[in-house]
């Protein structure tokens, strides 16, 4: 699954995690005392935004009794000072819309019980949701009952993803059940967190009203992307090669399949030019790597497999361009990819897609853009980037400027702020 700032997402791997969120728990924090149930239908610690939103909620006091995915390399419970960690034996997999329903229904179910029988035994005063699917929230319907909180925690708008997915119409009988349950769904809760502007646009035209929902961005982990300016690297001598990066989800509507376009294209222009690839394998890596020994472009396009997010960083200060080579779909259009912020957090520039997701907080001048879709127009955005080294570098510190304005330690605080306001209100 993936996380609209980021995701897409998503981060390729996840780092060597401690289950433990903060040992220097806050006695005196603005949650301290409060009880919180939280449900994900993913696997803890490795989803970035319900771990980091689990440990943003212990550092200010409050407990919290996390449900989620099954992992075959972790026990069913694991109880820490104020984390309760329940692992429901149920394991995600990609399939068709029937499949989904079981996993989604048979979870549900299973995540209200426990919610329940805990609440009866002592109240909870607040349950954090974290969609998909959106009618996860019936889990929270007895602590509701009983004077809980609900926030619902908007990863990914339901409907766009299907229509993607599932090649599907806005107007097909599946889209639209799923557009009536993500409206039900916001209704029941008392606040709605999502991910950038696009998607609380969406969803306040659709579903519920603006006021409702607030806005916490998945930037990437400070200890793990630390800032360095963009100025510190030497600029690109001429007989180097010139190293652009992806990474990210090797799925379709990411469009790896448009970079390695895009490279043949500049086969003859930029010969120096190379291709590094991060991520898991996947069915549609195979039709890339196929249409890759079609072009001849075996030599300038090397897959590394997935890497660990601290490997991940060193690769990144390695290479001279971050690329988010996007598909066009309605799933695109409104993503502020995380991997955006990474690159940017370590002074590298960033060729994107024009699209409003990500030109709602990125100027005409802080990254290098290209129209979605189009393999042409990103050849000729990564020409650019490899002609001018210094107007690139002078890019990427434009688009540092938005990175610094929305650091996680800010979207922490944004966070912390709006559940201690539902729950002192």
């Amino acid at each position: 699954m993936n996380n609209l700032v980021g995701g897409d997402a998503v981060t390729v791997a996840v780092p060597e995690l401690s289950l433990v969120p903060n040992p220097n728990i806050a006695s005196e924090g603005r949650l301290a005392g409060k009880r919180a149930g939280m449900v994900v239908f993913s696997p803890y610690p490795h989803d970035p935004r319900p771990r980091r939103a689990a440990e943003a909620l212990i550092t200010e006091g409050m407990c919290v009794d996390l449900i989620c995915e099954a992992d075959e390399k972790l026990p069913a419970r694991e109880q820490f000072d104020s984390l309760d960690v329940t692992r429901i034996p149920i394991r995600h997999h990609r399939g068709g819309a029937l499949s989904y329903a079981y996993q989604y229904s048979t979870f549900i179910a299973i995540s209200a019980m426990i919610l329940a029988w805990r609440t009866l035994r002592k109240r909870y005063d607040l349950v954090y949701v974290h969609n998909m699917p959106d009618i996860l929230v019936l889990s929270a319907l007895i602590p509701k009952m009983l004077g809980a909180k609900v926030i619902l925690d908007q990863h990914d708008p339901m409907p766009e993803l299907m229509r993607t997915i599932f090649n599907r119409e806005e107007t097909s009988f599946a889209v639209r059940m799923i557009r009536r349950m993500e409206t039900w769904s916001l209704t029941r809760a008392d606040l709605v967190i999502t991910v950038n502007k696009a998607c609380r646009r969406i969803f306040s035209s659709r579903s519920c009203r603006a006021e409702k929902i607030g806005v916490v961005m998945n930037s990437p982990d400070e200890s793990m992307f630390p800032y360095r300016a963009a100025r510190s690297y030497p600029v690109r001598e001429g007989n180097r090669p010139f190293i652009i990066m992806y990474h990210g989800s090797l799925v379709e509507r990411n469009g790896l399949h448009l970079a390695v376009e895009a490279l043949a294209i500049l086969k003859i222009r930029i010969p120096l030019a190379e291709l590094r690839v991060f991520g898991r394998t996947s069915p549609y890596l195979e039709q890339v790597m196929e249409r890759i020994r079609t072009l001849g472009l075996q030599g300038r396009v090397r897959y590394m497999g997935p890497r660990k997010l601290e490997e991940l960083a060193a690769e990144i200060e390695s290479c001279d361009l971050g690329v988010i080579p996007n598909q066009r779909n309605t799933f695109t259009d409104i993503n502020t990819p995380t991997r955006i912020f990474e690159y940017l957090a370590l002074g590298k520039p960033v060729v994107a897609p024009s699209t409003p997701g990500i030109q709602d907080y990125f100027a005409d001048d802080a990254l290098i853009y290209f129209e979605s879709g189009n393999a042409e127009d990103l050849a000729r955005a990564i020409e650019y980037a490899a002609s001018d080294a210094r107007e690139a570098i002078a890019t990427a510190e434009r688009g540092q400027q938005c990175y610094l304005a929305h650091t996680w330690q800010q979207e922490r605080e944004t966070l912390v702020g709006l559940v201690a306001g539902l729950i002192h209100a």
